[in-house]
């Protein structure tokens, strides 16, 4: 009976603590979905991007966001849950039926470890897979996609250094009427001009087709003008004047063999190494900080007398070690990026809070049992 009682009772909390971090999770990651959504409505309006394209670019980043706020709302879930059920005196009924501590912490222990792992596949394979694809996506919008996205009868900024104006857009693609700006090529800023043209697909970038035009650029030496017509041009529209411009992959596209062991880096990798494999350790061990934070909720909910009027100490202490810890968190990767000595701190950082508070929480309990144990029958 006592059995059935205790696996009644793990269910009713573990279905409690997976209820409200599931929708403490999903209301936070739209929260900050739709803030840093924001950033790119620009891209969209001044690019002519469909709302799919927008949904899919923006979709990629919430992977990122969901390993980065779990270990947080988990710790959230844990402190509210608890503390409610010592509000109204469940976690006092619980005791005198004969829970432990032990008893009580082991579902949202269950909880945290399930929210562990999931963390985990996030920060290897999840995240990087997506924030990979994100910055392709990105780079192709800036770089290619945005050149067939002509609109007529504006200025179309295809970069900072490339402007296009197109007068007309026949319903076959024909375009009448182009003005392009290039100032791609600091030494040689010219201005194109073309009766008709017609957009091209290209492997490396996209190019348009111009038909009977001239190309007028300003020597700089000499300050003359030159004219220089033509019945048939190929302009390239890419962001850069390269037939193929190289994107560099930072630390968060890499997978974990990456990191550790770049296959060919560059010049500009081999001055990151210590940011990559602090970015590795960061994935290893942050799933951890999951746990740690949840006995910290622990340690606040579960420990201490019951006070009628409630107990704001213990939670606002608890708040304060988190935040504690995510600043000392942030603060240490960066020391260790510039000094890979320290980077065993980065897992000390992430396993030992919630190691000292199970010894705080159960060492008493443990202690009780060992002299059981010792006990002659």
């Amino acid at each position: 009976m006592n059995a059935f009682a205790i696996t009644r009772i793990d269910r009713y909390l573990a279905r409690q603590l997976s209820f409200a971090l599931v929708a403490v999770t999903g209301g936070l990651v739209a929260l900050i979905w739709l803030t840093q959504s924001l950033r790119f409505v620009e891209t969209v309006v001044n690019r002519g991007l469909s709302v799919g394209v927008f949904l899919r670019l923006t979709g990629l980043l919430i992977p990122n966001f969901v390993a980065i706020i779990l270990p947080i709302t988990t710790f959230v879930v844990i402190q509210f849950i608890y503390q409610r059920l010592s509000t109204d005196r469940e976690l006092t009924v619980m005791r005198a039926a004969g829970l432990s501590q032990s008893a009580l912490a082991r579902p949202a222990l269950a909880v945290s470890g399930l929210v562990m792992v999931s963390c985990f596949f996030l920060n290897v394979w999840i995240v990087p897979s997506s924030f990979s694809q994100f910055r392709q996506d990105q780079f192709e919008i800036r770089n290619r996609l945005a050149a067939f996205l002509l609109q007529e009868g504006v200025f179309n900024q295809v970069s900072d250094s490339l402007t296009v104006y197109v007068r007309t857009r026949e319903p076959d693609g024909t375009l009448r009427g182009i003005l392009i700006d290039d100032a791609r090529n600091p030494s040689s800023h010219a201005t194109i001009l073309a009766e008709a043209g017609r957009l091209l697909e290209g492997a490396a970038a996209p190019r348009v087709l111009l038909l009977n035009g001239s190309r007028e650029e300003i020597d700089r030496q000499t300050g003359r003008l030159n004219v220089l017509t033509f019945t048939e041009n190929t302009v390239d529209l890419s962001q850069s004047n390269k037939a193929e411009e190289q994107r560099f992959r930072d630390a968060g596209e890499l997978s974990l063999a990456e990191l550790l062991d770049p296959p060919t880096a560059t010049e500009q990798q081999l001055r990151s190494a210590g940011k990559f494999v602090v970015e590795a350790h960061r994935r290893l061990s942050a799933p951890f900080t999951v746990v740690s934070f949840a006995m910290i909720a622990l340690v606040s909910s579960l420990s201490g007398a019951f006070s009628r009027h409630g107990n704001i100490q213990r939670p606002a202490m608890a708040i304060v070690v988190v935040v504690g810890l995510l600043a000392l968190g942030l603060a240490l990767l960066n020391v260790a990026a510039r000094a890979p000595v320290l980077i065993p701190l980065i897992w000390i950082h992430a396993t030992l809070p919630g190691i000292l508070c199970a010894l705080y929480l159960f060492a008493p309990e443990w202690g009780v049992l060992q002299r059981m144990a010792r006990r002659p029958a």
